[in-house]
């Protein structure tokens, strides 16, 4: 997966509380396991009218939020299912990080395999960037993972706090595949002294 280390990005609001991962991605667009050609579904239940045009009144509908990466968002975000075509349909529709007071607990490790950056901070914390991302296009943020801080419009940082082991996944760009393929020499060691010890396993 692509590596993370920082991003300065528009962010929008989507003061939204229990926004469960059928609101991210509707069941019907779960038969793929492509993690590409998700994002024109996401959130498409609120997105789009029933005649399939565009609601207006939906956040990242909206000139200025149109090319946000980041996403401000209400307690228990991705609660529900533990289906992974959300952050999958996330990414696919441009977002690289979502903040929030709260995620569900699938959800959030999710994130993480697939290189998207949750983060939780406080209600009060939330409720202020909420404000500064609602100025629009000119609530431009700066996420930097290695230092762990949030760079506000205003120039104002916030400190965060991410499990160490997952920045570094997130920052190496390393998925469960990329964590294995780093121990390849120690896999195929073990693999040659096994192969002497019990021939008969690899008959």
């Amino acid at each position: 997966m692509d590596k993370f280390t920082s991003i300065r990005a528009v962010a929008a609001p989507l003061p939204m509380i229990n926004v469960d991962t059928d609101m991210i991605i509707p069941q019907e667009h779960l038969k793929t396991i492509a993690r590409s050609g998700l994002g024109k579904y996401a959130f498409s239940n609120i997105r789009y009218n029933d005649d399939g045009s565009e609601n207006a009144d939906f956040i990242l509908n909206q000139p200025a939020y149109r090319s946000a990466e980041i996403l401000i968002a209400g307690e228990n975000f991705g609660c529900g299912s533990s289906r992974e075509h959300a952050p999958w349909a996330l990414m696919d529709l441009g977002l690289k990080c979502v903040i929030a007071p709260s995620f569900a607990d699938i959800f959030y490790g999710n994130c993480f395999k697939n290189g998207l950056l949750p983060i939780k901070l406080p209600q009060p914390i939330i409720d202020e960037l909420m404000k500064d991302a609602e100025r629009g296009a000119n609530a431009i943020f700066t996420v930097d993972l290695e230092n762990l801080e949030i760079t506000r419009p205003d120039g104002d940082v916030i400190k965060f706090e991410i499990d160490g082991f997952r920045q570094h996944c997130l920052i190496n760009g390393l998925d469960d595949i990329g964590l294995t393929i780093e121990k390849d020499e120690k896999i195929s060691i073990f693999e040659d002294q096994q192969k002497a010890q019990q021939p008969w396993l690899y008959k």
